[in-house]
């Protein structure tokens, strides 16, 4: 009896210091860590934009160097939480700005109303986001860099107010959805044959017509599976450790980062597909880059190349990395770093 009370009394210790962690991790302060300088920036918070309370983070060895805001896609899919580790390179030269758009991450505001979130409203978010970042850094113009469906969102704002921004930088751009979607039905059904692995092959072509109809998009766990998501870093394991160990999220913020993603992703996805980027910009008033992976079938290359022969601009780059897939910024980050810098003297000379 003795022995069995002994072991009662640890497990309650032992769930009880379970249960202090877990409630420690939900209200655990948040912050971004120090950057050494006497002129740079290291801000992680909340900023009132366009009416909604925006997360926003600005990181930069020197305040003075040129702007870049980051776009982030998903929809809903936070790039704040683990960023830093492959933005370092990037702090050295420039100010970097990362924000979660809202209803997304640590703008989800529980008990608030996201259903009239929409492509349009986002746009005029970025907008005053970019106005915001202007006055606070004290820059007349901004590099706007887009990445997945955060591509959707930053042409449009650099189609709007192209006097705000240097220069439109689309990483994993997106293009016609059908055409992208068809281009990763068909490498994914292709890498599963390879692969010997039929069911794959066979479950993919029964998506087909549903696919050319745009009603479905090819399912992004097997484009993950089969290596055109990401080929040199594991994205999904980035959120699990940034949600875990970094000091910008803490467990109430990865809880809002779900709730964020169930309430806005699906209408998003939408919009995109019954809205084709392709028909609402044709023409850029500044400098356009697509950046894309070779190996990139969530936005197809092949297709963000078609779209980007027929935009009009006074200068523009197709620009492909080889090993890459989505994330050619991250995959090949040293890469990305250095023809950003060479990209921005190009600009300012």
């Amino acid at each position: 009896m003795r022995v069995n009370s002994k072991k009662k009394k640890r497990w309650k210790i032992a769930a009880l210091l379970l249960f202090l962690v877990i409630a420690a991790g939900f209200v655990f302060p948040t912050w971004t860590p120090w950057i050494k300088g006497a002129d740079s920036i290291y801000f992680l918070g909340q900023v009132p934009i366009n009416g909604a309370g925006h997360e926003v983070m600005i990181r930069g060895t020197d305040r003075s160097n040129p702007v870049v805001i980051f776009v982030h896609g998903g929809p809903g899919c936070s790039e704040i939480p683990y960023v830093r580790k492959y933005q370092d390179l990037l702090e050295d030269d420039f100010t970097i700005v990362h924000y979660d758009q809202r209803g997304s991450g640590k703008s989800y505001h529980f008990f608030e109303d996201y259903s009239n979130v929409t492509a349009e409203l986002l746009v005029e978010d970025l907008l005053a986001l970019t106005d915001y970042v202007r006055e606070k850094l004290g820059q007349e113009k901004v590099l706007l860099v887009g990445h997945s469906f955060g591509t959707y969102i930053s042409l449009q704002a650099a189609a709007e107010a192209p006097d705000k921004y240097a220069a439109y930088i689309g990483i994993g751009q997106v293009a016609d959805t059908v055409e992208s979607e068809l281009d990763s039905l068909n490498y994914t059904i292709g890498q599963a044959e390879l692969a010997g692995n039929a069911k794959d092959a066979e479950r993919l072509e029964r998506l087909r017509s549903a696919i050319e109809s745009g009603e479905e998009h090819t399912p992004r766990d097997l484009v993950r599976k089969y290596g055109g998501a990401a080929r040199l870093i594991d994205d999904n394991r980035d959120y699990y450790t940034g949600f875990l160990f970094n000091p910008e999220y803490n467990l109430l913020d990865v809880v809002r980062y779900l709730r964020g993603v169930a309430v806005t992703q699906e209408r998003l996805l939408e919009e995109e597909a019954g809205k084709n980027i392709t028909g609402i910009v044709r023409q850029l008033d500044i400098p356009l880059y697509f950046v894309m992976g070779k190996y990139d079938y969530m936005t197809s290359a092949s297709a963000a190349k078609h779209y980007f022969d027929r935009l009009e601009a006074p200068e523009k780059q197709f620009v492909l990395f080889e090993k890459s897939a989505h994330y050619p910024q991250f995959e090949e980050e040293e890469r990305f770093a250095e023809w950003l810098n060479a990209t921005w003297n190009h600009l300012a000379s």
